[in-house]
Formats: C-alpha cells, sequence, structure tokens
C-alpha cells in the first residue's frame, strides 16, 4: 500500500512504529512481569506465616473456650493477614466449616477455592483470588493433627497499585515518545525526503542532456555517496556528449572535404576541352579522394564496432618479425613515393599472443604515421624485439619529432598536430590504441628533437617455438 506525502510520510511513521514497537514490547516484559513479582513475593511471605502458624497450631491446647479464636485474632495480627481455620467434612463432595475467622465484619469464606483445593489434595496451595471485586492473595495449609485447614487471606490492592502506577507512567512515556518521535521523524524524513528531490531534479536534467548543473549533497552518508555517484555520471556523460559532437563534426568535415573535391574534379572533367594530360591529373586526384575516403569509412566502421563492444579479437601466436616484414613490404612503395627511407630491424623470439591482422593494422598505422608527419629523407626503422618478457612492435624516424604539449593528445580520435606534415583524418593512432588495449596489450610513444618512436606492446608467448629462424 503505497501512503499519501511520500517517503517523508514512510519514514515518519516507520519511525512511530519502531518507537511504538518498542515501548509496547517494553511495557508488556515490564508491567505483567513486575505485578507477577509483586503477588508472589506476598504469597512466598504468606506461605512462610502459614507454615509457621501451623507448626504453632500443633502444640497449642484449644480446650477452653475461645481459646481457637485467641489464637486466629491473635496470629492475624501478626501476619496482617485474615486468618480462618476450617473442618473439612468429606469425602466427596468437599465442604468446608470455619471454625475459627479473624475477619468477624469480612465476608463469608466457606467456600474458598484455595482452602477447599488444600482439603481434596491434602498440600499446600496458593494462589490468587477475587472477591467482592478485590484482590487477595491466599495461602492454605492442611492441618495434619486435626485433618483441618489453615487459611491466610491478605489483599494485593497495594501491591496493585504500584503496578497501575507504573502502568500510568510507561504510558505516559509512551505518548510523550511518540509525540517526540513524531515531530524528529518527520522533520528528519523532511531532510532526506528534500534532499532526494534535488537528487530527482538533477537525474532528470542528466536524462534530458543538460549537464551544465553540478549534483551537490554536502552529507557523508548513502545520500551524500549517491549524489557523488550522480555527479561521477555527470561529469562522464558530459565528457561523452562532447567527445560525441566533437566526433560527429570531425567526422563531417572529414567526408565532406574529400566529397566536395570529387564533385569539383567531376565538374571539371566534363569539360570537353580539358587535354589528356590534365583529364589523367584529375583522374588521379580523383582515385586518391576516392581511396581517403575508403580509409575513413574503414576506420570509422571499425570505431562504431569497438565502441559498441563488437568487434573481435583473436588470441594467437603471433611471430612479429612476419608481421614487421609484412608491413614494411606492404608500406614500401609509399615510403618511397614519399622519400622516406625504411627499414627492418628483428629479433628471433619476439613471439606475442595476439590477433596477427590487428597487430599488423596497427603496425600499419604507426609506419603510415611517422611517413606522413615527418619531411621527406626521413628514416624509419621497423623493429620486432622482445624486452622485459613482453613482444614488441615500434616504429622509430628520425623526423622533428612531437612537441610537448601534444604528446598526450595524439591518441585522441581526430586530434591533429597542425604542420607542414599534417595529413590523414586522425583516427589512425586512436585505432590503434584501441585495438591494442583490446589484445591486453598498449601503444605509447616516446619523442624528442630527431628521434619519436611509437611501441607496440604485446603479452609474450610463454615459450618460443624451436627451430624458428628469422633473418633481418
Amino acid at each position: 500500500m503505497k501512503l499519501p506525502g511520500g517517503i517523508r510520510t514512510t519514514l515518519a511513521v516507520a519511525l512511530l512504529l519502531i518507537v511504538g514497537g518498542a515501548l509496547g514490547g517494553a511495557y508488556l516484559m515490564v508491567v505483567p512481569s513486575l505485578e507477577r513479582r509483586l503477588v508472589d513475593d506476598r504469597l512466598d511471605e504468606l506461605q512462610r506465616d502459614g507454615l509457621e502458624l501451623a507448626g504453632a497450631y500443633s502444640t497449642r491446647d484449644f480446650s477452653q473456650p475461645f481459646a481457637l479464636d485467641n489464637f486466629v485474632a491473635t496470629f492475624a495480627l501478626v501476619y496482617n493477614a485474615r486468618t480462618v481455620v476450617y473442618q473439612v467434612f468429606g469425602p466427596s463432595p468437599f465442604m468446608l466449616r470455619p471454625l475459627a475467622d479473624s475477619g468477624v465484619t469480612g465476608r463469608s469464606v466457606s467456600d474458598d477455592r484455595i482452602a477447599l483445593e488444600t482439603a481434596r489434595s491434602t498440600q499446600l496451595t496458593r494462589g490468587r483470588v477475587q472477591r467482592a471485586g478485590r484482590p487477595y492473595a491466599e495461602i492454605a495449609v492442611p492441618l495434619v493433627t486435626t485433618g483441618n485447614v489453615l487459611l491466610l487471606s491478605a489483599p494485593i490492592e497495594d501491591q496493585l497499585a504500584t503496578v497501575r502506577v507504573v502502568k500510568r507512567r510507561l504510558l505516559y512515556a509512551t505518548g510523550v515518545a511518540l509525540a517526540i518521535a513524531a515531530i524528529l521523524g518527520s522533520t528528519a524524513a523532511a531532510l532526506h525526503a528534500r534532499r532526494i528531490r534535488r537528487l530527482e531534479r538533477a537525474a532528470n536534467r542528466i536524462a534530458e542532456g543538460k549537464f551544465d548543473q553540478p549534483v551537490v549533497d554536502h552529507g557523508d552518508d548513502e545520500l551524500g555517496q549517491l549524489a557523488a555517484a550522480f555527479e561521477r555520471m555527470r561529469v562522464q556523460l558530459a565528457q561523452l556528449d562532447t567527445a560525441r559532437k566533437e566526433f560527429v563534426a570531425n567526422a563531417s568535415h572529414e567526408l565532406r572535404t574529400p566529397l566536395f573535391s570529387l564533385g569539383g574534379f567531376l565538374e571539371l572533367m566534363s569539360d570537353e576541352d580539358l587535354d589528356e594530360e590534365t583529364r589523367a591529373g584529375f583522374l588521379a586526384t580523383t582515385r586518391e579522394q576516392v581511396e581517403r575516403l575508403t580509409r575513413l569509412s574503414a576506420d570509422l566502421l571499425d570505431l562504431s564496432r569497438i565502441d559498441a563492444g563488437r568487434f573481435h579479437v583473436e588470441s594467437e601466436e603471433v611471430v612479429l618479425p612476419d608481421v614487421a616484414r609484412a608491413v614494411v613490404d606492404e608500406l614500401a612503395p609509399l615510403a618511397e613515393s614519399s622519400g622516406h627511407m625504411l627499414s627492418l630491424e628483428t629479433e628471433p623470439d619476439a613471439w606475442a599472443l595476439a590477433d596477427e591482422e590487428r597487430v599488423l593494422q596497427v603496425g600499419r598505422a604507426l609506419v603510415a604515421n611517422a611517413i606522413a608527419h615527418t619531411p621527406r629523407g626521413t628514416e624509419v626503422v621497423v623493429r620486432a624485439s622482445a624486452e622485459d618478457g613482453r613482444a614488441v612492435l615500434s616504429v622509430t624516424d628520425n623526423g622533428p619529432g612531437i612537441p610537448p604539449e601534444h604528446v598526450e593528445r595524439i591518441f585522441d580520435r581526430f586530434y591533429r598536430v597542425e604542420g607542414p606534415q599534417a595529413s590523414g583524418s586522425g583516427l589512425g593512432l586512436a585505432i590503434a590504441r584501441e585495438l591494442a588495449e583490446r589484445m591486453g596489450g598498449s601503444v605509447g610513444v616516446a619523442t624528442r628533437p630527431s628521434r619519436t618512436t611509437f611501441t607496440l606492446s604485446l603479452p609474450a608467448v610463454a615459450a618460443v617455438p624451436e627451430a624458428v629462424h628469422v633473418s633481418s
């Protein structure tokens, strides 16, 4: 059942139930046990007195007139209890006739159930009875010498009055405690409800894509921790949203540039006055733009698969020297056409546990990056080696190096260092890093003037197979 007023009412009612339940439990534990203890104490006292009186009865001579009446009256004053000696008629049904009764003005006790029980069982009997609406504690003792029954009866109104006082005070305390609990619970619940509503509004803002307002809660409890988690989520979502917008803008720009170029060249090629040499140049440029679009679309497809978690990599033994040689052979024409010197250095024990196709893709990206961002005449060295229990594929060039302010961002998507050699979409290194991480490796860079090294570090194969010879 949903309570009106939301969490404020729920918390207040819950606190009232807890306090009320605790006090009710205390009432049930204290009041009955106190009443039972007081009545039992009075019965224990009457039992001691009754046994003492029965012993005195057995030693007395009651042949004189009024001797028994005087005996009963005397001990009634001593014990502060009504004292009755019954003659028993039986055997069944048992009947009692008072022989002496200190309660001359009291009500008849000829049918007292405690005394009748002792007459039937000839055993000491004790209990609590109601007579004329008043409570009494009674003890009945069999008088063995005569077969009679001795009864001591004392009112317990004072004891029960004490219990009633305790009961009233507990009820007053319960009322006060419930009132305080209602006030404190309502106040505390209102404060928590206000904090929860702030978190609700913050969550709604985040759900609407508004990340400008921070989620603030200065409490150090669970709500404060939840607010801190909301704030971390807001910051991350804001970063992701910014990255998404930048990604869309950059991708649109990268796609638009070659498309506009293609459109312009196609329009120029439709001119019938173009000579064959110019037309051939336009065709070559158009082919380059198509290749650029193809590479860009492939990179975007890889990124989308990586982000969607649908990019699968294998885990197999990869001979890094063979991969390095394949990369050098594939990109040698590109290096030659751009005036770069591409060379290879390998070690035979450089075996990695990775996906060979993805290692090739990373190697191509690193070599192509070195060729694209260094001037003509730069030497690019591809090296496959084993270092500190890792299989390493590195690409080193003796170009001008990377400015320090750009080193931390060169692996970001669409990020490019502006300069005379800047080119490409800015996705190659970003994809290389993603692929390396999914193979359990990493991509790093170390740069200084005249020497820049990009390194792909991968898990090494535990034992390199023998009889494998790789020449460098």
